[in-house]
């Protein structure tokens, strides 16, 4: 009897050890698998793209900071030029994530893109500036040149609005001098070839610090933050003076990962409060990232513009009342229709509290 339990001893062994390596293997295929889970959800480059205004310094940032090094095994910023680009990029899928006009991203999606708007970030930066001290309302302008960036695109269009609702002729009672960019306008404006222009943010900035005329002068400034169209916006329609301009949205892969968008418009918002609590530092990373911009400038930029992070979802009511009145005014704007719940869908709805 012994001896046959020595037998059964040792086989119990044996089996004991056989169990163990099994285990250790299956252990170290699951860490493979792992492995191979991670890497796969972790994405090989993020492209972030955006125009030069304050709607892309936060992508800046989080290009910069590693903020999304989670997400992506590289991220990086480009910048698009004109809304020509922009509507290329949109459609060939040269970017991941991209800064736009809210109501070219309505457009573009009508028109069949696959792209989801994430959110509203900037409420306001359009300004017209001018060299006279007395230039107070719309009205003034009167049979005035104005230098226009971007014909058909959004400051042309908001301009529009708010001098028909003033009883304002556009075609008729203003000299529109349109230009490819704000940076365009601005340059006519520095250099005397024009005296009032539409400029969005950080081009207002930067006529301002060319000129000496910032933030404010208070001997004899060369130029002036004139009219605020935000506010004119709230007059004209009596609303808040602040109007849904731009935002960033996602596109293509990104729409079958939204735990990568949650992480996205999360990295966004965090990148925004931080330009927001130290412009200086943000305009030196942004200015390091586009040099046409000087880093004072676009601290100015953020200092004076209305820049928040809303979800699409939670902006949706203003949205849709700038969106039916582009449709009245002409339905191509937005492909037009107004987009359906799946536009504002690239973030689940909140938790309730």
């Amino acid at each position: 009897m012994n001896g046959l339990s020595g037998v059964a001893a040792a086989l119990n062994a044996r089996r004991r050890a056989l169990f163990a390596a099994a285990a250790s293997i299956g252990c170290a295929a699951l860490a493979v698998h792992r492995t191979d889970a991670t890497a796969r959800e972790r994405l090989p480059r993020l492209v972030l793209a955006g125009p030069v205004a304050s709607v892309s310094n936060p992508l800046v940032h989080m290009a910069e900071s590693g903020a999304l090094a989670d997400v992506a095994a590289k991220v990086e910023f480009v910048q698009w030029r004109d809304p020509d680009q922009l509507r290329t990029m949109a459609l060939d899928g040269g970017a991941d994530v991209l800064a736009m006009p809210v109501n070219v991203a309505a457009n573009l999606y009508n028109r069949g893109a696959k792209l989801r708007l994430v959110n509203v970030s900037t409420w306001g930066l359009l300004w017209i500036v001018s060299r006279d001290p007395r230039l107070r309302q719309l009205a003034d302008l009167r049979d005035n040149e104005l230098a226009m960036p971007f014909r058909g695109d959004m400051p042309d269009i908001l301009l529009g609005l708010i001098a028909e609702r003033q009883g304002i002729d556009v075609r008729r009672d203003l000299k529109l001098r349109y230009v490819a960019s704000p940076i365009d306008a601005m340059q006519l404006l520095v250099m005397r070839r024009v005296d009032h222009a539409l400029l969005a943010e950080p081009a207002a900035s930067m006529a301002l610090r060319k000129t000496g005329s910032f933030p404010l002068k208070l001997v004899a400034p060369e130029l002036h933050r004139a009219i605020d169209l935000q506010v004119e916006w709230g007059k004209a329609f009596g609303r808040e003076a602040r109007i849904p301009q731009a935002g960033i949205a996602v596109m293509g892969r990104l729409l079958e990962r939204p735990d990568l968008v949650a992480r996205i418009a999360a990295a966004y918002a965090g990148s925004l409060d931080w330009c927001k609590s130290d412009t200086a530092a943000c305009g030196r990373l942004v200015a390091g990232r586009i040099p046409a911009l000087a880093p004072e400038a676009i601290a100015d930029a953020v200092a004076s513009s209305r820049l928040n992070a809303v979800a699409a979802r939670d902006a949706r009511n203003e949205l849709e009342f700038l969106f039916a009145l582009l449709l009245r005014k002409n339905p191509a704007l937005l492909g037009g229709r107004l987009p359906p719940d799946e536009f504002y869908s690239a973030l689940p709805p909140a938790a309730p509290r």
